[in-house]
């Protein structure tokens, strides 16, 4: 069950990531309740998985989960560069999240 509060906790974190680029600097109401929303939940989340969980592979998965999904929808939705190193790169970010989850014990 922590694996799954992780991964959402993760989840939501792309989320409020993603959801700082529409609060305009926080100047939007709407964005900026939802992103907030997402922040709260996302570290709660991640609170409840640590209780479990190594704190340093909760952490590195979650802030892993964030920078991924960041990544990709910044790719995505805001056209920034997909150039082959950086794709390499968040590559290897997915092997450490896994690499995490399979040394973790749990």
């Amino acid at each position: 069950m922590a694996w799954i509060l992780l991964v959402i906790a993760g989840l939501l974190e792309v989320g409020w990531a993603i959801g700082l680029k529409y609060t305009e600097g926080f100047t939007r109401p709407l964005p900026t309740v939802l992103t907030v929303a997402s922040m709260v939940a996302s570290i709660g989340l991640l609170g409840l998985a640590a209780r479990t969980l190594p704190i340093g592979t909760a952490y590195g998965v979650w802030v892993g989960i964030g920078a991924v999904g960041a990544a990709i929808l910044g790719i995505v939705l805001f056209r920034e560069p997909a150039t082959p190193a950086r794709l390499a790169f968040l590559g290897m970010m997915i092997v450490a999240i896994i690499g995490l989850k399979a040394t973790s014990g749990h």
